[in-house]
């Protein structure tokens, strides 16, 4: 990592013990603690266990687009791409160090830079659709509790619902419409030199028109193995649902066996949507705030409440960033490429 990273790190930790220590503030320690030492650690080891396998079934994905490009592209090097991910985006604005880092992890096993950009890009297509389709079926379920409940975050939702769509429409596009996208680019670029000049615009030209290229030219070749594409679905499909049973979980933990886990799981999909919208790194703030006032009505100790927002942020924010340095300092080992036909 750089120092510019790790400084980013370690704000990111201060600015999140500082919003821990805030939230707190009105909770009783006597309360907090009689609410850890009662919690059901079984139920508390799902929570962690899904976090796991979170990471676990993205490195299968990860390996299940390297079969047939790559001799002993190890599950070592697999899991590395997810937690440097986790860790990268975890310390940017909107996430957006997690795609140049991944990019790294996989130059450090030896994968060409071209295959391993074209093969994130793959990779981030399916998972931005199944986000899409998750938050369709989950906004279906949940849209009138955030309307009574908490109606002005409604808002978010759908802003942040509208950004994830237009992703995926411009990946699809570049797929299935390939002239008529390139046009579309070439117009945007001339809006953009009005306000862009020089050496500046000429680095992003070049750089715009060779992503669509490239992802066009691994769409292609991944639209023919059509059984790769259906089981990456899959598994990103058990991948997210992991992920959104995290806060069920925990509240069983906590004693609150009888909430519903549709309604808990498809609002924990809302929240995740409501994050992605804040520019703070990890969406930090917005995060607790989001969850503790969505959960408000289902768990009625407000120290309950608070523990649990804690044991939900630390699985699925800071788990990811320590774990991300971990894997950041793991040699990988090389892989053998298998020459093919682009």
């Amino acid at each position: 990592m750089t120092r510019k990273n790790i400084g980013l790190l370690t704000l990111m930790v201060i600015i999140g013990m500082g919003i821990f220590a805030y939230s707190l503030k009105n909770v009783s320690i006597q309360s907090l603690v009689k609410a850890l030492v009662n919690i059901n650690i079984w139920w508390l080891l799902v929570a962690v266990f899904c976090i796991c396998m979170y990471f676990v079934i993205e490195a299968f994905v990860v390996q299940r687009f390297m079969i047939g490009q790559h001799k002993r592209f190890t599950f070592k090097n697999a899991i590395r791409i997810p937690l440097i991910e986790q860790l990268f985006n975890g310390i940017t604005p909107f996430s957006t160090g997690g795609q140049p880092a991944q990019l790294f992890a996989m130059a450090q096993s030896g994968v060409d830079a071209g295959r391993a950009s074209s093969i994130l890009l793959m990779k981030f297509v399916v998972y931005q659709a199944m986000i899409v389709i998750n938050f369709i079926v989950c906004l279906l379920i949940g849209f009138q509790y955030i309307q009574d409940k908490v109606n002005y975050l409604m808002v978010f939702v759908i802003f942040g619902f509208v950004i994830h769509l237009a992703v995926i429409t411009a990946l699809l596009m570049i797929m299935y419409w390939y002239g008529f996208t390139k046009k579309l680019v070439y117009v945007c670029m001339l809006v953009v030199k009005l306000f862009v000049k020089g050496d500046r615009f000429d680095r992003w030209n070049t750089s715009i028109y060779s992503k669509i290229e490239n992802f066009h030219k691994e769409s292609l070749r991944m639209k023919n193995e059509k059984k790769m594409i259906f089981h990456v679905f899959v598994l990103t499909f058990f991948q997210l649902a992991f992920y959104y049973l995290i806060p069920y979980f925990i509240m069983l933990s906590l004693g609150y066996t009888s909430v519903n886990v549709i309604m808990i799981t498809a609002l924990h999909v809302l929240i995740v949507m409501v994050i992605s919208l804040f520019p703070i790194p990890g969406g930090t703030g917005g995060a607790e705030y989001s969850f503790a006032i969505v959960f408000s009505s289902f768990m009625t100790s407000h120290s309950k409440l608070i523990l649990a927002m804690l044991l939900w942020r630390i699985l699925t924010y800071y788990v990811g960033l320590f774990a991300g340095m971990f894997a950041l300092v793991v040699k990988p080992d090389k892989v053998e490429e298998v020459g093919i036909e682009d």
